[in-house]
């Protein structure tokens, strides 16, 4: 009989196309995933994966089995799901992803209100980019994750996965205190054509919608500097080095040097939490969901 764990082991192989790649998804040592296949390769008679270059590569009886595998693991979390909601309880692992200012200014409440009404529910946050944490659920890796739109711009979503809004997070434009528009009660982003701009780093979804949302505003963004945390780009915004779009969900407090103006044409994200619509009768995940949107009322009260 085929094993679920080496099943699972093969199939993050087929999804993260490497080795160490599974390894890391699956929070388990590169040499527990070649010993997984190992056995699997003996139960089956069949050699699974073959060297390529530096790498390897699924060989013909791999991507039969890996195939088989992602609709039998697939079928064994509809099981699981049936089983936790017929039940009816909250209980075990629940992993859960969301973009840095999610974690920070989101998580901490839904975190401890989880904790507290299910005591047998473990909640494991991984602090994640919205690409990253919808590949997470697609893939498995993950059981729930708080991602967002924005207001021009959605993020692309795979079919198979459903979702529930939590909040809407309204962003400002962030500059030095001496700044010609720092007394300003609202600004037009046009007014920044000769500024330059403190970014997320490249390749992220917010970099790539500050492009999108500066180019059609007219303004062909000058990026002086990129930082992955909000931080870190107000501090760098406090020194006099250029702009940045704040949004407000876990910006914290604004440090001295720094003056934040509403857009008149208000910016918004959207955040909701995004989960596999076969896990969709789990009631961890709706009991996430409903902390998670309690958190986010608390949020919208506060801003």
């Amino acid at each position: 009989m085929l094993n679920l764990d080496r099943l699972r082991t093969l199939s993050a192989i087929a999804r993260h196309g490497s080795v160490s790649a599974a390894a890391e998804g699956l929070h388990v040592t590169t040499s527990a995933v070649s010993q997984q296949i190992a056995k699997l390769e003996r139960e089956t008679g069949q050699q699974l994966l073959a060297k390529n270059g530096r790498g390897v590569r699924l060989t013909d009886a791999g991507r039969l089995l890996a195939d088989h595998a992602a609709r039998i693991l697939s079928q064994v979390e509809l099981a699981q799901a049936e089983l936790e909601a017929h039940r009816g309880q909250a209980v075990g692992e629940l992993r859960l992803g969301a973009f840095p200012t999610a974690a920070r200014g989101l998580l901490p409440a839904a975190l401890v209100a989880l904790r507290a009404e299910y005591p047998q529910l473990r909640a494991l946050l991984r602090e994640l980019e919205p690409d990253d944490s919808v590949r997470g659920v697609v893939r498995g890796d993950l059981d729930l994750a708080v991602v967002l739109d924005w207001y021009n711009r959605p993020l692309p979503l795979p079919d198979g996965l459903a979702k529930a809004p939590l909040l809407d997070d309204p962003a400002d434009v962030a500059m030095p205190s001496d700044h010609r528009l720092a007394h300003r009660d609202a600004v037009d982003l046009e007014e920044f054509a000769d500024d330059e701009w403190i970014s997320w780093p490249q390749a992220e979804f917010c970099h790539d919608w500050l492009m999108f949302t500066l180019r059609s505003s007219g303004v062909e963004p000058r990026i002086a500097h990129m930082a992955e945390e909000h931080h870190t780009q107000l501090a760098l915004i406090a020194a006099g080095l250029g702009v940045a779009v704040a949004p407000r969900l876990g910006r914290g407090p604004v440090p001295e040097g720094v003056s934040v103006v509403p857009v008149r044409h208000t910016m918004r994200r959207h955040v909701y939490a995004i989960w596999r619509a076969d896990a969709d009768r789990r009631p961890s995940i709706r009991a996430a969901v409903a902390a998670l949107q309690e958190a986010g009322k608390g949020v919208t009260a506060d801003g």
